[in-house]
């Protein structure tokens, strides 16, 4: 029987299947952050089960609000510290040690191929990038994965995405999949994983495929996944030597959860990037999306690059290559916000961070406040953002705001001009 990778991690982690397709899985990761978290250990507390079924499995951080702004989101934090110390929760990352948490926790090596993974965020399908389930879950099931390591979820169909065709110059992995959630539109993948396959992807890095994975969810997914492969070795290497004689052991273990030739897809959609330009939305939806050419000359008021879409390394890097020896207008706000802070140590050696400062972006620490409208970045009403974030929905960084979801590349060109601008029309600075 041929079976999706999906699918094959469905098998492998059955626990029980108390109605028909309704599947509980064992979960080998649940993750945690301050926003959704502290219902879920409340409620928990005022049922008398204030236990953890395996301090090793459940990964915490303080990110959407860092450091705290006000009394209730000090008592968030407050709750997750006094909740991950009474349970001897060792991985715990507090102000200071903390950054965004799907950034943070493949940084640390937590998300290995083949894994179980759920957290009270929609963007937990980042993970998915490694070859692994990842779902973002309700209080309910979040309460249960931390007590008893088991999630249910409906069997789940698989779409597969093939990318093929030559990267133009300008274009990345945001790009493609906001054309691919335009495509398959906000609601096409209801209850279903997009597998992405094709040279392109085969040529990514790991983190263009987490840019990949992570705004499954916009287009109605349960989760993104990608193939494990020699990338996905690379980058878990560090993690996972031990485990290997060599680099080949790992890359032929991980290919065990690949989908099998002939497996059965609910939908194939084929996408040739080679003539794609850059892509902003428009609207209020994710798949309001247009060409560049018909976004070219909107106003806004602020650039933010950052998020979990794109605040790794390679994000400002791209960004910083637009940037170089640039000013940004007067008329805009530019703000930047390194994922971890290994990015942000990393972009302040490689000289990023200056190249930001001197074009006149403000940098914070890493954290997730702005992309939700919470810290570092809110909108006023009336004001328009061009963002890097996942999400564009009304109000979503701020009441009355409207945010442009674009790539770093967009995000920088537009700070220089003003307006949403061509990043194909600019010279990349070497850095």
């Amino acid at each position: 029987m041929t079976m999706t990778l999906a699918e094959k991690i469905f098998m492998s982690h059955l626990k029980d299947e108390p109605f028909p397709g309704t599947k509980v899985l064992n979960i080998d990761a649940v993750l945690c952050h301050e926003i959704t978290t502290p219902v879920a250990i409340n409620d928990l507390v005022a049922r008398g089960k204030d236990r953890v079924f395996d301090p090793e499995k459940i990964k915490v951080v303080i990110d959407h609000v860092s450091p705290a702004k006000d009394t209730k989101t000090a008592i968030q934090g407050k709750i997750m510290r006094d909740w991950a110390r009474r349970h001897n929760i060792r991985d715990f990352f507090d102000i200071g040690r903390n950054g965004v948490c799907h950034a943070i926790f493949p940084e640390k090596g937590y998300i290995r191929p083949g894994y179980t993974v759920i957290m009270g965020d929609s963007h937990t399908c980042t993970h998915g990038a490694f070859g692994a389930f990842a779902a973002g879950v309700g209080t309910t099931d979040l309460e249960v994965g931390i007590l008893k390591g088991v999630c249910s979820f409906r069997a789940p169909e698989t779409i597969r995405v093939n990318i093929n065709g030559k990267l133009p110059d300008g274009v990345y992995a945001k790009d493609i999949i906001l054309k691919v959630i335009k495509t398959l539109t906000v609601k096409g993948a209801t209850d279903c994983v997009i597998e992405f396959r094709g040279d392109v992807v085969k040529g990514m890095s790991m983190e263009s495929r987490m840019t990949l994975c992570n705004m499954a969810i916009e287009a109605g997914g349960t989760s993104g996944i990608c193939m494990p492969d020699e990338t996905t070795v690379g980058y878990l290497w560090p993690f996972i030597s031990s485990d290997y004689k060599d680099k080949s052991a790992a890359l032929a273990d991980f290919k065990k959860w690949w989908s099998d030739e002939g497996c059965k897809y609910v939908k194939v959609l084929d996408i040739d990037v080679s003539t794609m330009q850059p892509q902003v939305t428009y609207g209020y939806k994710p798949d309001e999306v247009k060409d560049i050419s018909e976004m070219e000359g909107t106003p806004v008021d602020q650039i933010y690059i950052g998020s979990c879409t794109n605040g790794r390394i390679e994000d400002l890097r791209v960004a910083a290559a637009y940037l170089k020896g640039r000013r940004i207008s007067p008329l805009v706000r530019g703000v930047v916000s390194p994922a971890t802070p290994r990015i942000f140590r990393q972009a302040d050696e490689e000289g990023l961070i200056k190249i930001f400062m001197d074009s006149g972006f403000c940098v914070t620490n890493p954290t997730c406040g702005a992309c939700l409208g919470m810290s570092n970045g809110v909108l006023a009403p009336g004001e328009v953002c061009a963002s890097t974030t996942n999400r564009n929905f009304t109000g979503r960084m701020g009441k009355g705001g409207m945010v442009h979801l674009l790539s770093p590349a967009v995000a920088a060109v537009t700070a220089i001009v003003g307006k949403i601008a061509d990043p194909r029309k600019f010279k990349k600075e070497t850095i």
